[in-house]
C-alpha cells in the first residue's frame, strides 16, 4: 500500500487588533497585533481551522508571525528622556543584532550560533 499526504498545518491572520504597534524582528518593518487561527490543509485545501491561544504580531512585509515576547525593544529615546542603558555587544547576536541572554548558544531570533 502506498500512501501520499500532501498537507501541513499553517496560521493565517484572523482579526487585526491594533496595526503599527511594534518592529519585525527579522526585516524591521512595521507589524500588527492580531488574533490568528492555526489551519490544518490537505492538498492546500482548508479542512480543518482553530483559534490561536495568545495574540501574536504579524509581519505583512515577510508574513512572519512572533509572539510579544520577542518583540524588539523600543525605538531610541527622545531628547527629554533619558537613553536606554547600552546592551554590551557580548549580549547581541552578531547576525542579526537581536539582544540575547548570555548563556545561550543560538541565537532565538535568527537561529544562528553564538
Amino acid at each position: 500500500m502506498f500512501f501520499v499526504f500532501v498537507g501541513g498545518l499553517q496560521q493565517e491572520v484572523r482579526q487585526v487588533l491594533q496595526s503599527g504597534v511594534s518592529k519585525c524582528i527579522y526585516c524591521g518593518s512595521r507589524v500588527d497585533l492580531v488574533n490568528y487561527d492555526r489551519v490544518l490543509k490537505l492538498f492546500f485545501v482548508p479542512v480543518w481551522r482553530w483559534p490561536g491561544k495568545d495574540p501574536l504580531f504579524y509581519c505583512g512585509n515577510c508574513k512572519n508571525f512572533f509572539p510579544y515576547s520577542y518583540s524588539l525593544p523600543p525605538s531610541a529615546a527622545t531628547e527629554d528622556s533619558p537613553s536606554p542603558p547600552a546592551v554590551p555587544d557580548a549580549l547581541r547576536c552578531r547576525f542579526c543584532d537581536g539582544t540575547v541572554e548570555a548563556d545561550f548558544r543560538f541565537c532565538p531570533f535568527c537561529g544562528s550560533e553564538l
